[in-house]
C-alpha cells in the first residue's frame, strides 16, 4: 500500500463563518502536500527561513512602506489598535462602573450589600487596565535564525503587547444583577471540567448566584428538551477529579439570533464559552455585529449588557498566539503510555515496528513534544512536514534501514498511521507491523497536575475579565504570563508547527530520522 492508512488524512479548517467546529477531511497522498492555500503559504515561507504572522498582521505588513522612517511607529500603532479588546463602554457610553467586590481578604461572598459593595483599597491584587505583557520577547537578528518572525526584511524589533489578565479594582456588573451561563462544545479534552469548577468558584466570591450551565454545547441554547444545569460550589466540588465534561458536549447548534435570543430570554449576561477555533467563531458572532433586521441582532447590536468571554479548548495546541492550552500536558504524557507499549512490542517481536497515532489533524504538536518527551521514536510525522513514502529518501526505505540495524522501530504520527506490511513481503522480508490508536482514551482523562494549574486560572482570569467590562475576548497564557486577546485575532488560522522551529529540531535529533523528500 502506498500509505501508511489507507488514508492519512489532514483536517484544515472550514473557509466559512461557522461555529460548528466540523472540519473537512483530506487524504494525504504519498508524498504528502498540505490542502490548505494558508498552511502551503507558511511552508513555503520556512522554505525561506521566515514565518508570516497572522493573516491582519501580514496584510498590514504588505501595507508598509519601509522606506518611511515612522514605519515602526506606524505598525505598533496599527498593532494596538487591533489587539485593543472590546469594553461594554464601547456601545453603554453610560455604564458606570463599581467597585470590585472581588478580594482574597474576603473569603466568603457577602450576603448583604444593601450599604454597598465592599473594596479593600488595600489589597494590591488587583491588575491595572494598562497593564501589558510583551507578545514576542526574541529579538532575532537575521529571517535565518531559526523560528525567526521578522517584519521586514532586516528583522527590525518591534514591541508588542497585549493586554493583561486579572482582576481590575472597578467591576461594570452587579453580581446580584448577573446570570452566568458557562458552555463546553466540540470534542472532550483534560481540564474542561477544571475550568468549569473555577470559573463557577470564582463567581461566588464576586457574589453571583445565578449560575447555570447549558447541556451539550451549543444545541442547548435551542433544543426545549436540554435543561440548564443550576451550577454551585458545592455542584462542582469534586467535578476536577473526573474527565470528560459535567455539562456534556457536542458539535454544531443553532443560529448566532436564536442563540442571542435564548440568552435573552434566560436572563443571561455573562456567558463563558469553553472550545476551540469554530467554537471562539460561535463566541464571536454572538458578541459581534451581524447585518440583519434588527429582531435578529447579535449581543453588541441589540445593546444588550452581556460580556462574551472564551476559554481556549483544544488538545493539540493549535491556538495562535499562545504559549500553550489546557489538556496539552496530559496528552503528551498520557501519549508516553501508548509510545511505551509500542516500543515494547516492537522490540518484542522479530522484526517489529510500533506505529502510534496521536491526535493533531492539522497540527503535529502532541505527535512532536510526545516523541521528544520519550526518547523511544524512531521516526515522527507530522502535518507541517511533507514526506515520501517510497524512494531512496522515503519513510519506507527508512524503516527497512532501521529494521536491519537495529531489528525493531518505533513510528509516531500525528493523525495517521497504518499498515505496511505488503511493502516488506513483496521485499521478501516480513515485519510484524503493532498499530496503537490511544485518541479517545487520552481526551477522556483527568487533567494532571500541570494542566489543573492552567485550567485553574484560565477559569479564574475569565470571570474577571467579564466583571471588568470586557467582551468578544479570549484569555490565554503568554511568555508565561495571562492575557486577554481579541477573538479575531487568534481564530484567524490554526497555530501550526514551524518546521524551522528549534523544538521540531530537537526532536529530529532525538529520533535521528533524516528529511523524507
Amino acid at each position: 500500500m502506498e500509505s501508511l492508512l489507507p488514508a492519512i488524512s489532514v483536517v484544515v479548517p472550514a473557509r466559512v463563518p461557522h461555529f460548528s467546529g466540523l472540519r473537512t477531511l483530506t487524504p494525504l497522498l504519498p508524498i504528502w502536500r498540505p490542502k490548505s492555500n494558508r498552511v502551503r503559504r507558511r511552508i513555503r515561507a520556512h522554505a525561506d527561513n521566515t514565518r508570516p504572522p497572522s493573516s491582519a498582521a501580514s496584510a498590514a505588513a504588505a501595507a508598509i512602506d519601509y522606506s518611511d522612517p515612522s514605519w515602526k511607529s506606524k505598525f505598533q500603532k496599527e498593532f494596538e489598535s487591533r489587539y485593543d479588546i472590546p469594553h461594554l463602554t464601547d456601545l453603554i457610553h453610560d455604564a458606570v462602573p463599581i467597585p470590585s467586590t472581588f478580594c482574597l481578604r474576603m473569603r466568603s461572598p457577602t450576603e448583604d450589600f444593601a450599604d454597598g459593595y465592599p473594596s479593600d483599597e488595600k489589597w494590591h491584587g488587583y491588575i491595572s487596565n494598562n497593564d501589558r505583557v510583551l507578545l514576542k520577547v526574541i529579538k532575532y537578528s537575521s529571517p535565518t535564525s531559526a523560528g525567526a518572525e521578522c517584519i521586514d526584511s532586516d528583522c527590525t524589533w518591534v514591541e508588542q503587547w497585549v493586554h493583561r489578565a486579572g482582576p481590575r479594582e472597578k467591576i461594570y456588573f452587579n453580581p446580584e444583577e448577573v446570570k452566568a451561563a458557562i458552555v463546553t462544545c466540540g470534542g472532550l479534552c483534560p481540564g474542561l471540567n477544571d475550568v468549569i469548577r473555577q470559573i463557577v468558584i470564582t463567581l461566588e466570591i464576586y457574589g453571583v448566584k445565578k449560575i447555570v450551565g447549558i447541556p451539550f454545547g451549543y444545541r442547548g441554547f435551542a433544543d426545549k428538551d436540554l435543561r440548564e444545569m443550576p451550577l454551585s460550589r458545592n455542584v462542582v466540588q469534586n467535578a476536577h477529579l473526573s474527565g470528560g465534561s459535567l455539562l456534556g458536549v457536542s458539535r454544531g447548534g443553532p443560529s448566532v439570533s436564536d442563540i442571542v435570543d435564548s440568552m435573552e430570554e434566560r436572563g443571561v449576561n455573562m456567558l463563558f464559552v469553553l472550545g476551540g477555533n469554530g467554537t471562539h467563531a460561535g463566541a464571536n458572532a454572538i458578541h459581534n455585529e451581524v447585518d440583519k433586521p434588527v429582531a435578529f441582532y447579535s449581543c453588541r447590536k441589540r445593546r444588550l449588557r452581556v460580556a462574551v468571554v472564551g476559554v481556549p479548548k483544544t488538545i493539540d495546541n493549535d491556538i495562535l498566539l499562545m504559549d500553550k492550552t489546557f489538556g496539552f500536558d496530559t496528552a503528551v504524557e498520557e501519549a508516553q503510555r501508548a509510545i511505551n507499549s509500542a516500543y515494547i512490542e516492537a522490540h518484542s517481536a522479530y522484526r517489529g515496528i510500533g506505529i502510534v497515532k496521536l491526535m493533531g489533524r492539522s497540527s503535529g504538536f502532541i505527535a512532536m513534544h510526545a516523541s521528544l518527551a520519550s526518547g523511544q521514536i524512531d521516526i515522527c510525522l507530522i502535518p507541517e512536514v511533507p514526506f515520501n513514502l517510497r524512494g531512496p529518501h522515503g519513510v519506507l526505505g527508512h524503516l527497512k534501514y532501521l529494521l536491519g540495524k537495529k531489528g525493531s522501530a518505533v513510528v509516531c504520527i500525528a493523525e495517521g498511521a497504518g499498515q505496511i506490511k505488503r511493502y516488506f513481503n513483496e521485499m521478501g522480508t516480513p515485519a510484524d507491523v503493532k498499530y496503537i490508536d490511544p485518541t479517545y482514551m487520552i481526551r477522556a482523562v483527568r487533567a494532571n497536575a500541570s494542566d489543573g494549574i492552567l485550567c485553574a486560572v484560565l477559569g479564574q482570569n475569565a470571570v474577571h475579565g467579564a466583571f471588568a467590562g470586557y467582551s468578544g475576548i479570549t484569555v490565554g497564557i503568554c511568555n508565561t504570563h495571562y492575557v486577554y486577546l481579541p477573538i479575531p485575532e487568534v481564530i484567524s488560522y490554526p497555530r501550526v508547527v514551524d518546521p524551522n522551529s528549534r523544538m521540531w529540531h530537537r526532536c529530529l535529533t532525538s529520533t535521528g530520522q533524516p528529511d523524507f523528500v
